[in-house]
């Protein structure tokens, strides 16, 4: 006989346990995503690149994360977060290790093609685990709570990262990192549990079922891009978190520093203090999300006035650096509407298919920094003036205006997109 289930759902500390591990594997993940940011003199330096080449290797990250997505997706809807989640944990360690040894480029670019794939994992894997064990009326939050979380990774890779590479070296604090990667995916295959149900808990899940999902894997992603709020999704959440993370998980340090003027260690301040500003947006819009039971009002409203404080930031000449911050934690702030695309993607499909529109979410939330970081250093390329410190390129205000511009459009476009979009109000389909 099998064991006899519990009919009370999963204590919170169990759940969040269970969570937890997989969030932290997110939190390493956006750290390894922003780590570029802080280093990037040292990276232009040793291997003797361009802007143009350091967003490439920045984006390197973004490029397999991107295509991983909904593979991720299908994936956990058929074998589940905790096989997805030990392999993404163990792999993410062997690349931040080929990365800390690169000795050229083409290697430093492989073991951030390996990060980023296998981290991509963690926050489709995340969503999964929290419809099963959270209470459906709570998913939105989780999923601000998540990026609140994945962002705190982002944080540890702005002054703290900078302040162990000044006094370690770039290459032994990433070798540390695979190591606490390793131990990582120990911990998860121990502990995480795809159900309840594993626990002896009743399980959250609505369509319990229905948890067995065809065999046609083409199909399945046929249905889910089948509905117009998909195929919208795609381009929407880019032009939300594409900005923050091209100018946070970058390019803001080296234009803080050249242009403006401040310390290495004042710019990394000030871009945490935005991925800050980003998860701290990410819970406040989950929150009113679900508790107006709308997905494009609080969405409109953050791309709203990121659209408005970036456009100032970027566009108004010799703004005074406290306003200039101020604008960009703002904008920042506002970022953290791209949490919404998550349970307005989930809703818009059946629920056997929310793995694989979670994935589909996400490729597109990650589509704006993959596209922008590398776009932003071709538009830097072509506006340089010849100067260089220390072997890295220096690039002065016109060149990171001209770059920057960009940034400002993708959020122009996802704005007048999301209004093409159909309202779910917080009910999944059936």
């Amino acid at each position: 006989m099998g064991a006899v289930l519990n009919s009370e759902p999963p204590p919170a500390l169990l759940a969040f346990t269970v969570w937890g591990l997989g969030a932290a594997l997110y939190f390493t993940g956006f750290f390894q995503r922003v780590a570029p940011a802080v280093m990037t003199g040292e990276l232009m330096a040793d291997f003797a690149i361009s802007a143009a080449a350091l967003g490439n290797l920045s984006a390197f990250y973004f490029y397999s994360y991107v295509a991983m997505q909904v593979p991720t997706g299908i994936l956990a809807d058929r074998w589940g977060p905790r096989r997805l989640l030990t392999a993404g944990a163990a792999v993410a360690a062997a690349g931040s290790l080929v990365f800390a040894a690169a000795p050229s480029l083409w290697l430093a670019d492989l073991g951030r093609l390996l990060i980023g794939g296998s981290v991509a994992v963690a926050f489709v894997a995340m969503l999964k685990i929290a419809s099963h064990w959270f209470a459906p009326q709570y998913f939105a939050r989780i999923s601000g709570l998540a990026l609140f979380v994945g962002t705190m990774g982002a944080v540890a890779g702005g002054v703290p990262l900078r302040l162990l590479t000044v006094e370690f070296g770039w290459r032994p604090v990433m070798a540390a990192v695979s190591i606490v990667l390793l131990l990582l995916a120990v911990a998860i295959w121990t502990v995480v549990r795809d159900d309840p149900s594993e626990r002896g808990y009743r399980s959250h899940f609505q369509h319990a079922s229905q948890m067995a999902v065809r065999a046609n894997i083409l199909a399945g992603i046929g249905e889910v891009f089948s509905h117009r709020n998909i195929l919208l999704l795609v381009l929407i959440p880019g032009g939300a978190c594409g900005p923050i993370l091209a100018f946070a998980g970058l390019w803001g340090v080296p234009y803080l520093v050249s242009v403006r003027g401040m310390s290495p260690t004042g710019a990394a301040t000030v871009t945490s203090l935005m991925l800050v500003g980003l998860a701290v947006g990410g819970l406040l819009f989950g929150a009113w999300s679900d508790a107006v039971h709308r997905r494009k009002l609080p969405y409109a409203a953050g791309l709203g006035g990121l659209l408005l404080f970036w456009t100032m930031a970027i566009f108004v000449p010799d703004l005074p650096l406290p306003l200039l911050v101020a604008l960009l934690l703002l904008g920042s702030l506002c970022s953290g509407c791209m949490v919404v695309t998550f349970a307005f993607s989930k809703e818009t499909v059946p629920a056997r298919l929310a793995g694989t529109a979670t994935g589909v979410a996400n490729m597109g939330a990650m589509l704006g920094p993959m596209v922008l970081q590398p776009l932003v250093g071709v538009i830097l390329d072509r506006n340089w003036n010849g100067a260089s410190i220390g072997g890295a390129r220096v690039y002065d205000a016109a060149a990171y205006q001209a770059g920057f511009a960009a940034l400002v459009l993708w959020c122009a476009v996802s704005f007048l997109l999301l209004f093409a979009t159909r309202e779910t109000h917080g009910v999944q389909r059936a």
